[in-house]
């Protein structure tokens, strides 16, 4: 039997329903939300990213703004841009954009932000929050209420005390919508980031899951990921397959004489279906665009428009791993609208802090 598909379009659909209403309360009190993005680029992806943040924000009434900064800006002048959002009260949040100009840190500068006004929960304030709150969280009941707005009530999402990184509380949420019993199950996590894979760790770890974390450095994929019973994948790793042959295809190009024709790369996904457990609650985080097929010559096929023909995918092999899984996130339509929907969240909850 096929797995059930886990619609994150239709949780995130609810989570911004609710939201919406939060908003409309919080402007009648004179504490509307207003979420700054900070851009230093030009990225053709990075713009079509503030497109879909912009409409976001609009679908609930959540004031946006782009802060543009010149492309080549230093390190100093965006900590100092950032100070500057901070000290605005009616900005109520920060989001910086990415790929930032050469010479910048984005640690350096996420650890700018104000605690309270970080709209991704990636400060490191708002991590170290994770830790010290799960031990709190893991206290909530188990399984996930029959009702659904009870249990929109009563999740995690809602009772972080701060602004939390919204892409690993959306990926736990998903596990939560399947309305299995956490407590005991063993959950393997494959990418050990800063942004996914070790939040989401600590958070599964407050449902009392037994928590494996696979990483670069392991030897034995397969074998880990088959033990789990929850399989969460963040790598985006034929991501970077992709890219890395792009560039080396390109310079080929440019000096066919100075450099070797690079070969085809295998673009396939990372976890197989038989890298997974039967039954198993699969989510998957990371989203790929990759081109459909290469022709002999190494480069993408093109479409009837004449452009490269891509496919969006995450690290799963999808049609195949939905025959074993019991549950599992399409890419796209899982975790990418629940990041968006509690990156909106983060932005409320940041209003309810202000003054």
């Amino acid at each position: 039997m096929s797995a059930v598909i886990i619609d994150g379009e239709a949780i995130a659909a609810r989570i911004k329903e609710r939201l919406a209403k939060e908003v409309e309360c919080l402007k009648s009190i004179g504490k509307a939300p207003h979420l700054v993005a900070l851009q230093a680029n030009d990225n053709p992806g990075s713009r079509i990213y503030v497109a879909n943040q912009k409409k976001s924000c609009e679908e609930i009434s959540i004031r946006y703004e782009v802060d543009e900064q010149p492309i080549n800006s230093t390190q100093d002048q965006l900590l100092k841009r950032i100070e500057e959002l901070n000290a605005m009260r009616d900005v109520t949040g920060i989001i910086i954009q990415m790929p930032l100009p050469e010479g910048c840190d984005s640690r350096t500068l996420q650890g700018r932000i104000n605690p309270a006004k970080d709209a991704e929960g990636m400060c490191p304030a708002n991590v170290g929050r994770v830790v010290l709150a799960t031990s709190q969280a893991a206290l909530m009941r188990r399984g996930v209420p029959e009702n659904y707005d009870e249990w929109l009530r009563e999740s995690l999402t809602w009772n972080m005390p701060a602004p939390a990184p919204c892409t690993a509380v959306g990926s736990v949420e998903l596990i939560r919508s399947t309305g299995i019993d956490m407590y005991g199950k063993h959950a393997v996590v494959v990418g050990h980031s800063e942004i996914v894979g070790k939040p989401v760790v600590l958070l599964l770890l407050a449902h009392f899951c037994t928590v494996s974390c696979a990483h670069i450095a392991t030897t034995n994929l397969a074998e880990i990921t088959r033990q789990g019973d929850i399989l969460v994948v963040a790598t985006g790793k034929p991501q970077g397959v992709w890219n890395g042959y792009s560039a080396k295809f390109k310079k080929w190009q440019k000096s066919p004489e100075k450099s070797k024709k690079p070969k085809k790369p295998d673009l396939s996904a990372l976890i197989k279906a038989d890298m997974i457990k039967p039954g198993a609650v699969v989510i998957d985080v990371a989203i790929n665009r990759l081109p459909k097929a290469l022709d002999d010559n190494g480069e993408p096929v093109l479409n009837a428009k004449g452009k490269p023909d891509m496919i969006t995918c995450g690290d799963v092999e999808f049609a195949n791993a939905k025959e074993v899984a019991g549950w599992i996130t399409p890419v796209p339509g899982g975790v990418g609208p629940m990041t968006t929907a509690l990156l909106l969240r983060n932005v409320v909850e940041a209003a309810k802090l202000g003054g």
